[in-house]
């Protein structure tokens, strides 16, 4: 996920908790989380943060990123690493847990791998949503259906106008395929090959003088709301955040989406990493989990979690099985393998 930068410093709440609070001014900073900015973090702040600081007395401060496994290997190997526990990406878990970026997750602190969605349950990584990029646009800017696959977002006759797609190589290329016609369990066998690599790339040319590129996941609603583009492709949460807070009628085709989870991690030699264990018990609890959705609808990872949500939010979860039965989970096998190779063949095109 992508974000604005900001920080807020989340002062103690209560002093009650002695012991743990003593533990949190003794250390040399307070615990820093990062995570994805906008409005997840702000429904974040109010799940999580301040609750986790009022309970525990512990002293916390997050902060966002625009992601990236250089900037997290830069931190550590620059020696002046600030952070303590990041919201990752699934390739950014992946490789550095394997490069040693991480700490290991102590999971009989935490209930058990059991406890958790088996894709959320990870060496180094807890689960901490499930989303899906989905394709969105106005209805108030359609007289009659909006586009309803990623074969319209495509067609420029049927749906004219300047669409908006996140800049990189990952989901578009697997969104040009599914445009181009490949079924989505078939996605992944044809980018393996060079000719299905050279037909997304071919596909995206048809749309290319009409895409504006968006780098954080705040822009996909902004960029629908200026009327600067006709559709785009988003997280499902920031287009219903943008319907519920700023009252749009953003609608979304749930038809062929991504899906996949980001996860918590805490960054290796961290000096209070006993204090992101407590928040990583503290968040993954049933009882807290089920208030994130309600303020913006990601799907949770204990299992218990979902059943306690509020049953007014379950049709806009990307869980709802309606949406999940034409929905394609991202590769992390095929991203870890192939995500360098083909971010410089993204680059280079989108530099033509």
């Amino acid at each position: 996920m992508s974000i604005f930068r900001s920080a807020t410093l989340l002062l103690v709440a209560t002093l009650g908790a002695a012991g743990l609070a003593t533990n949190a001014w003794s250390q040399g900073r307070p615990l820093t989380v990062v995570s994805w900015g906008g409005a997840y973090q702000d429904a974040q702040r109010e799940v999580y943060f301040k609750p986790f600081t009022a309970k525990t007395g512990v002293k916390l401060v997050d902060e966002s990123w625009d992601g990236g496994i250089g900037v997290l290997r830069a931190k550590l190997q620059g020696g002046a690493n600030n952070w303590d526990l990041v919201q990752v990406e699934s390739e950014e878990l992946q490789l550095g847990c394997e490069e040693g970026l991480f700490e290991k997750i102590d999971w009989a602190k935490l209930g058990g791998r059991d406890a958790y969605m088996p894709e959320a349950a990870n060496d180094c990584g807890v689960g901490a949503i499930l989303y899906n990029f989905v394709l969105a646009y106005d209805g108030d800017k359609f007289k009659g259906a909006g586009p309803q696959s990623w074969a319209d977002f495509f067609d420029l006759q049927k749906f004219p106008g300047k669409r908006s797609l996140r800049k990189g190589a990952k989901t578009n290329l697997e969104f040009a395929l599914i445009a181009d016609g490949v079924k989505p369990a078939d996605v992944y066998q044809v980018l393996s090959t060079p000719a299905g690599v050279d037909r997304a790339f071919k596909k995206l040319d048809t749309i290319k003088s009409s895409i504006v590129w968006w780098e954080k996941g705040a822009q996909p609603p902004q960029l629908l709301a200026s009327g600067e583009v006709a559709m785009v492709s988003a997280y499902n949460g920031r287009i219903a955040a943008a319907n519920k807070t700023d009252k749009k009628n953003f609608r979304i085709t749930w038809k062929n989406s991504l899906y996949t989870i980001d996860s918590w991690a805490i960054m290796k030699g961290s000096p209070n990493k006993a204090q992101a264990e407590q928040y990583l018990v503290f968040a993954g609890a049933p009882s807290v989990q089920k208030d994130l959705p309600p303020l913006i609808p990601y799907g949770v990872t204990n299992k218990r979690s979902t059943e306690l949500v509020a049953k007014s939010v379950l049709p806009d979860l990307p869980t709802n099985p309606e949406y999940m039965a034409s929905a394609l989970l991202i590769s992390d096998k095929f991203w870890l393998e192939n995500l360098d190779r083909l971010t410089q063949r993204f680059n280079s095109w989108v530099s033509k």
